[in-house]
C-alpha cells in the first residue's frame, strides 16, 4: 500500500470514479503501480486541526482493517466527512467494505477529458 501525498495524486483520484457516503467521499482511478494508493483529506469545514486529524485516523484505521478489498493498480481517496467522529468503528470499516465493493462491481468510467485548469 502507497500513501498518496502529492497533489497531483489527488487531481488525478479526483477525475476517477466516485461514490459518495454517510462518512466519506470515495475517490478511485486506474494506474501504472503494481499495487494501490490511499490518500485522506478533510476540509476545513469539518472541524479544527484536531478533529481533522481524528477523522483522518479513524479513516486510515479503516482502511487498515479493510486492506485485502483494495483493487491493485489504482489510486483511492477517502474525503472525511464529519460523521466519522460519532460513528462506531465497526459500521465505518463495514461502510468502507460494502462501498469498495459496489465500485468493483460498477462498470469503468469513460477518460473525461482534463480541465483546462489542471
Amino acid at each position: 500500500m502507497r500513501r498518496l501525498k502529492k497533489r497531483f495524486q489527488f487531481l488525478n483520484a479526483a477525475r476517477g470514479e466516485r461514490i459518495s457516503g454517510r462518512f466519506f467521499v470515495l475517490q478511485r482511478v486506474r494506474v501504472e503501480q503494481e499495487d494501490f494508493g490511499v490518500g485522506f483529506t478533510v476540509t476545513k469545514r469539518m472541524g479544527n486541526s484536531a478533529e481533522r486529524n481524528r477523522i483522518k485516523r479513524r479513516l486510515r484505521a479503516a482502511v487498515m482493517a479493510c486492506k485485502g478489498c483494495f483493487a491493485d493498480r489504482h489510486d483511492y481517496v477517502l474525503i472525511g466527512k464529519r460523521e466519522v467522529l460519532n460513528a462506531p468503528f465497526a459500521e465505518l470499516v463495514q461502510r468502507l467494505g460494502s462501498t469498495l465493493q459496489r465500485m468493483e462491481r460498477r462498470p469503468p468510467p469513460a477518460d473525461r477529458p482534463a480541465s483546462p485548469n489542471s
